[in-house]
């Protein structure tokens, strides 16, 4: 049979909604979950769960071969026991502690000199070279969140737990933060589960994706999957980018990029390298409708297409369109009736190099 996370709990908490998290996804070496949701939804209760900081009222939590949790049995394994890596939001590193006594904490099993070789390991490996003795307020944030990483991988754990890794830090390091770190996960190849809000975060670490609302877990899938496909309004709302697409990149010059998606070409902006496969993502307000065969504007992409479907959203209306790959735009009311658009209408979208975002796979 093959290696799964199973995952079927409900947690309660007095004054609010109960928290029903039931996931079940196939599991390889470096497989990365994330759980993905606004503010509220239940994803770091779930996470805690997996954990063993929380224990759910109802429910089975199994990883691979083992049951860490099955109320109905009785069984409840601890923490300890289940050889999980847990780094919180807010990395609580021990501030008095040295950046070395912080990745050895957990080490206390290993003899002396075994526990330095493995501090040094770490040390190595995310990068922390020179600031073996400095404390965690001598740290910038991205130093902070490499050594509490360190200090959660170091043990060797089976299963690798991060809850909003990125919240603590500036908007100008997150950027590149983020990169480094699913670069990292990569590399460690260790199973990984991801809390976040952040959509560009959840599309870059999530090889599965888990969207919860309001305490449920509302859908599970492949990024472009849930992205591209929500299986109702409610994903479609908290995911927020309506086209998601697997892409190549095939040149690239001063950080414009050409992307072939099924044989159509796009441009946006990043620093992809050729060879590349990126998720191409384009929010529906970005995209410009035109007649086919009107005056083109100075926007970089300009795709001839064919008209899928017609959503109402209110006072606006979502466009469908076929143009290699299923792209959505939003319209107003209005727009709609000038540009004469019906199911089978050709048209033409366009839209600049800076909304079609790229997300290196």
């Amino acid at each position: 049979m093959a290696a799964e996370v199973a995952i079927d709990i409900t947690k309660t908490y007095p004054g609010r909604a109960p928290i029903h998290g039931a996931i079940r996804y196939p599991l390889d070496q470096a497989t990365s979950m994330v759980l993905f949701g606004p503010s509220g939804s239940g994803k770091t209760t779930v996470l805690r769960s997996i954990a063993g900081l929380e224990w759910p009222e109802r429910g089975t939590i199994r990883f691979i071969s083992r049951t860490w949790l099955d109320t109905s049995a009785r069984i409840r394994v601890t923490p300890q026991e289940r050889r999980i890596g847990y780094m919180p939001q807010d990395y609580a590193l021990f501030p008095h502690y040295t950046v070395e006594g912080n990745i050895g904490y957990g080490l206390g099993e290993l003899s002396p000199p075994d526990r330095a070789k493995r501090v040094a390991e770490m040390v190595e490996l995310f990068q922390l070279q020179g600031l073996e003795s400095a404390r965690p307020r001598e740290l910038s944030g991205g130093q902070q969140q490499r050594v509490a990483l360190a200090r959660a991988v170091a043990p060797r754990p089976q299963l690798l737990l991060l809850d909003e890794p990125l919240s603590a830090l500036d908007a100008s390091t997150r950027i590149k933060v983020r990169g480094d770190l699913r670069r990292l996960l990569t590399q460690l190849a260790l199973p990984s589960i991801i809390v976040t809000h952040d959509w560009t975060e959840a599309l870059t670490f999530g090889d599965v994706i888990a969207v919860m609302g309001a305490g449920d877990v509302l859908q599970v899938g492949s990024p472009q999957d849930v992205f591209s496909r929500p299986k109702n309004a409610q994903v479609a709302q908290i995911v927020g980018v309506e086209t998601v697409v697997e892409g190549s990149v095939i040149d690239q010059l001063n950080g414009l990029v050409t992307v072939g998606v099924n044989g159509t070409m796009l441009r946006g902006l990043g620093p992809e390298p050729v060879g590349s496969q990126v998720l191409v993502c384009i929010r529906a307000e970005d995209v410009v409708l035109e007649q086919a065969g009107s005056g083109m504007t100075s926007a970089r992409n300009h795709l001839i297409g064919t008209v899928t479907g017609l959503t109402p959203q209110g006072v606006m209306v979502q466009v469908m369109i076929d143009c290699g790959f299923p792209l959505a735009a939003l319209v107003t009311r209005g727009a709609l009736e000038d540009l004469t658009l019906r199911v089978g209408s050709k048209v033409t979208a366009a839209m600049k190099a800076g909304a079609v975002h790229l997300i290196a796979r």
